[in-house]
Order: structure tokens, then sequence, then C-alpha cells
């Protein structure tokens, strides 16, 4: 029972110190920053799930293995679109590329959801910091011509610490999404090639039944 409350303890003096560093950092600006880093990482999380290729294997042996029957329920993109893509080569029609597009549009569709949004919370987030560093610098230099170096909102210090703090969190926010952006960037254009080659495999002949 003291250990539960030990916890409740620190978890509410962990709060306080949360709401003071916001205040000290000043709201108007802290809060939308907080409010941003939320967003963007509850983006950056959907794509990272949603961003799954599936098996490690080559595309060609992928394919080589559902044409024979031998291939694991699908986990991931690639493993959808190599078992559509089959599908859609078997039934016999023209302009079967254009059929293989409208199959892996929804794919194409899905592997560009939430990038708008990151890149808009990315590129904000350090302006909103550095918005926070002019206002803290025009309280500074107010106290320094009214000579206010004690005044009730704090003063030079006040100015400073708006400075500072409004900086770090915009800096905490946008650097590791930009890093986080930087790999789901990679895994994307890397399953977008995976698609166009299943695509040119599928369309070379690759969809012929084994003997």
């Amino acid at each position: 029972m003291l250990e539960r409350f030990a916890q409740a303890d620190g978890v509410w003096e962990g709060l306080l110190a949360f709401v003071d560093y916001l205040f000290v950092g000043g709201p108007w600006v802290m809060l939308p920053l907080v409010a941003a880093g939320v967003l963007l990482w509850f983006a950056l999380g959907y794509r990272w799930a949603l961003l799954r290729r599936g098996s490690r294997k080559n595309v060609r042996v992928l394919i080589r293995r559902a044409l024979e029957g031998r291939a694991n329920p699908p986990n991931g993109i690639v493993d959808e679109a190599i078992a559509r893509g089959i599908a859609v080569v078997r039934a016999p029609r023209p302009h079967l590329r254009r059929f293989l597009d409208e199959a892996f549009a929804d794919y194409q569709r899905d592997l560009k959801r939430w990038t708008t949004l990151i890149n808009v919370l990315v590129g904000v987030a350090p302006l909103l910091g550095l918005l926070g560093t002019v206002m803290g610098m025009i309280e500074t230099f107010n106290s320094l011509g009214d000579m206010t170096f004690y005044s009730q909102t704090g003063g030079i210090a006040s100015g400073i610490a708006t400075a500072l703090f409004t900086t770090q969190l915009g800096l905490v926010v946008a650097v590791p999404g930009v890093i986080a952006k930087a790999l789901l960037d990679r895994r994307q254009f890397q399953i977008e090639n995976d698609l166009a080659s299943i695509k040119d495999i599928l369309l070379s002949g690759g969809s012929e039944q084994p003997a």
C-alpha cells in the first residue's frame, strides 16, 4: 500500500513539474508544441504500423512460392500485393498493366498516408520554438528598457527562460521526428520498388504455373 502511495506521489510530482515547465516557457507556445508532438508521434506510429513489408525474402522468390502454393499467410503490403497481383494476372484480360495498376492503387495510397501531416508538423515545431524565442527576447529587452529586474513576471530571467524552454521543446519535437520520418520514407521507397518489381515480374511471365 505504501509503495502505491509513493508511486502516486511520484506521478503527481512529475505532472506538477511538467505543468511548471509549460508555464515557465509560456503556455501560448508550449501547449501548441506539446499538441504538435503528440499528433506527430501518433502519425509516425500509424505509418510505422502501416508500412509492413511482410516477408523479407526477395520478391521473385515470394512470387514463385505463391505460385507453388507454399506461401505463408499475407502479413504485409508486399505479401498482399503478390496474392492480389497473381489473382489479377490469372484472369485473362487485355491491358493487364492497367488492371495491375488499379489493383495496387490502394497500396500506393496507403504508403503516402499521413506524410503531409508529418512534413507539416516537423516543419512547424522548430518555428513555434523560434516564436517562443522571439517572445522571450522581447520580454527580456522590455525588462532591460524598464529596468524591471525583479518584476512580478520575472523580468529578464523570465524572458530568457521563455526563449530557452520553447527552443528546447521545439527541437525535442522536431529532431526525433525528422529521424523517424527519414526511416519511414526509406521503408516507403523500398516497398514502392517492391510493388513495381511485382508488376514487372508478373507482366513478363512470372505468373506462369510451375511445371
